[in-house]
Parts: structure tokens; sequence; C-alpha cells
């Protein structure tokens, strides 16, 4: 950074500092990833110089024969990805792949159905302060409060009741596989589209190791961070084309203006990168580390949510087996180096922002190296952290371990 020190010594001394909390921090929130030094490179390319308001070969810009060609290679390579023919790649965010999802299929008002908040749903699938929730009139379903899963023999029966327009699949904190299917025959029960946002999984998808929703849903959607180990962004993919002419005109005019070139450019390295025999071998690493981690609790005789889990993260308990809220336990673990975030567990008797539990994923330390014994090694540094929390040799103790295990699997930059 020697050019932003001599122009902007401020900024340069906050983005070292982060540089430095990255490395020397163990990162288990679920949503967070380290890109590779190529996605890196291209996301600070001289291509956020280039305006280009609309699409390849359709811009309202001269100078775009190249900024064409980026946007073409991150449209083909997802559609390899994903098996999927129609794609858009210029959706800046999540929430806004969901906004232009909804637009493309719903009117204002229309009936929808997503997986309740406090139980593994996300902003965006309908609550009431959000733009979702807004638009439109949304019901929640639920997970069993037997097996903390989705009942859907409920979402069935709820269906059938509220008769929804779209019933929208996805989360941002379940940890088992999503019965695609199942979901496509409620909806078809009821006439209506199924949806699914598949933010948190579609590296597991891209590599196999969870089934694909582009092969039951009308519509996905997608971050490009998260599992997919690509930079912050959106992307949303259907298989029938007077969908995806609705939703090229909601992206572009409707909600956005002129897309992030530089952006683009980088997810179409990662979905090169996510093409690659390599990436499977590490997505398989980031579901065996979540197993193992998760079985590392259950010994220690923490409740995980639904037992177990199928895919990159788990839901942690901590207040019925240390007496700690959420909040009190992602700031004790901030205090030793690792990173999570509070989070509600099904039917929780805490409010959001305090929670009773901790949601814990492997994908950023297993792109750093990490294996199935240093996620237990964790687990049990979590624990004697929770246990201890006034010990401050205790945690010291953890901190300085944490540094050893984090030293020992460096950034690549």
């Amino acid at each position: 950074m020697s050019v932003l020190n001599q122009v902007d010594r401020e900024m340069a001394v906050v983005i070292q500092a982060e540089l430095d909390r990255q490395k020397s921090h163990i990162e288990l929130i679920a949503s967070e990833n380290f890109v590779s030094p190529a996605v890196l490179e291209a996301q600070g390319s001289v291509l956020t110089n280039k305006y280009a308001e609309g699409y390849p070969k359709k811009r309202y810009y001269g100078g775009c024969e190249f900024v064409d060609q980026a946007e073409e290679l991150a449209r083909e390579r997802l559609k390899k990805l994903f098996n999927v023919q129609f794609v858009n790649v210029q959706a800046h965010s999540g929430s806004q792949a969901n906004m232009g999802a909804y637009r493309a299929v719903l009117n204002a008002k229309d009936r929808v159905m997503g997986l309740a908040l406090d139980q593994g749903g996300h902003l965006t699938h309908g609550h009431p302060l959000n733009f979702s929730g807004i638009d439109y009139e949304f019901r929640p379903y639920f997970v069993s409060k037997t097996t903390e899963t989705i009942d859907y023999d409920q979402l069935q029966a709820d269906a059938l009741e509220f008769r929804p327009r779209l019933i929208v699949a996805g989360a941002s904190a379940y940890p088992r596989i999503l019965d695609f299917p199942r979901f496509r025959q409620i909806a078809d029960s009821v006439g209506a589209l199924l949806m699914v946002d598949m933010a948190h999984i579609a590296g597991l998808v891209a590599a196999g190791l969870h089934p694909n929703p582009c092969d039951y849903a009308d519509i996905v959607t997608s971050t490009t961070h998260k599992t997919l180990r690509g930079p912050r962004g959106g992307i949303v993919m259907t298989n029938h084309q007077e969908i995806a002419e609705r939703l090229d005109k909601v992206v572009f005019p409707g909600i956005q203006g002129g897309p992030l070139m530089h952006v683009i450019a980088a997810k179409a390295v990662a979905f090169s990168e996510a093409l690659k025999p390599e990436f499977k071998e590490y997505q398989k690493r980031v579901i065996d580390n979540s197993k193992a981690f998760a079985d590392e609790f259950l010994k220690m005789g923490y409740h995980v949510v639904s037992g177990g889990t199928d895919n990159h993260l788990l839901l942690l308990d901590v207040l019925s087996k240390t007496g700690l809220t959420g909040k009190k336990a992602e700031n004790l673990l901030d205090r030793v180096n690792i990173t999570c975030n509070k989070n509600t567990i099904p039917y929780d008797t805490q409010k959001p922002f305090i929670a009773s539990g901790i949601r814990l994923g492997t994908p950023a330390m297993t792109t750093r190296g990490f294996m199935a014994d240093d996620f237990r090694l964790v687990a049990r540094w979590i624990d004697k952290a929770l246990s201890h929390p006034e010990d401050e040799a205790a945690l010291d103790e953890i901190r300085q371990a944490v540094k050893r295990l984090t030293d020992d699997h460096p950034l690549p930059y």
C-alpha cells in the first residue's frame, strides 16, 4: 500500500489494521471467506473506472468492448457452474439479487412464504422492516420444535391455507440439506412459484455436495462471497426465458444503474476457480470440518441445533450450557481472537440482538488450511473461554494458542 500510504495515511492505517485482524483471528462467521489473490487483483483493477449501463452489446455508453468481454466470461462460467440457461451477474448484493427476483415474478402485495428469521431465515425473506416485508404479504414457515429442521408437513398445510404466489427456500442459519423436491411439490400443490436463495450453500452446490436448486426452482439467487469464495455481490439464475427477460429489465434500469464492472470481473475469476477440481476438494473439507466441529461440541455436552450439520455451519446453544447469552459469548470470544456472531436458535427466548446461540462456520479457516483436528481444537478453546469468562490467565492462554495456529496457516497476502 505504498501509494495509499503517501496519499491517505489515515485510510492506509485502517486497512492495514483490518488485514492484521484477519491474519491474527480465527474467522468463524459462516457468511465470510478469504478470496484468492486473483479475485482480489481483479476487483482492484482498472475496470472500476468504466461506466457500463446496460448489458453486453447493449450499453448506453461507448468504450465497453472489453468490459463486455468480462461480463460475458462471468455469464458463461456461471451457466456452466450451475448448469443453468439464463443468468444475471449485475446484482450488487444478495439483497438486490432477491429484490430483482421478487420483482421479476411478483406484483406488489402478492403473498409469499419464507423461513422465519429467528429460525434461520434472512431479512429479505419477509422481515417487516425490510423491503420484502413492506412490498409483499409474507407468512413465515418454521422448523419443528422436536427436530429443529424445516417442518415440511406444516409448510404444506400452511401453504394450502395461505395460497402464496411464491415460496422462498433458503436460509442464513440452517445446518441441514434443503429438500428442493419437497419444496417444488408443495409449491406445485398450491400453484405457487418456487424461488431458492442459495447464498450460503452456493459453493457446496457448485461442488456437487448439495442438490442443485436450479434443477427445481423457477428462479435462484445467491451471493458470490460466502462458500463460493468470490467478491461481495449477487447473482440471479433461471431456466425460464420469460422470467430471464423480465429479470434483466428489473435489474437494469429497474433497481440499479451502472454495474460494478470490477466486481463482475472478480466474480468471473471466482467462477473459474469454482470450476476446477481442487474447489470440490476444498468444499469436501468445509463439510468434513463442520461435522467434526459440531461433533466436538456434542461430546462436550452442548446443544447443537438439529443435532449436527450437513453443510458449512452449525448453530450452538451457548446459554443452556454456559449461562452466557449469544451476545456475551460473541464478545468474549472476540477477546481471544475468535470471531463469530451471536444468533438466535429455534424458538429462542432471548431477543435477536441478545440471542441464546452463536453461529459458527468453517469456510474461511478451511481456505487457510484448517483440518478437522484444528476445528476440534478450536471447539475446546471456545468451551474453555465460555466456561472461564473471568479467568484472565485462561483467556490469555487461549489467545496465545490462537496466535500460534493462525501463524501456522497464513493468509496468501
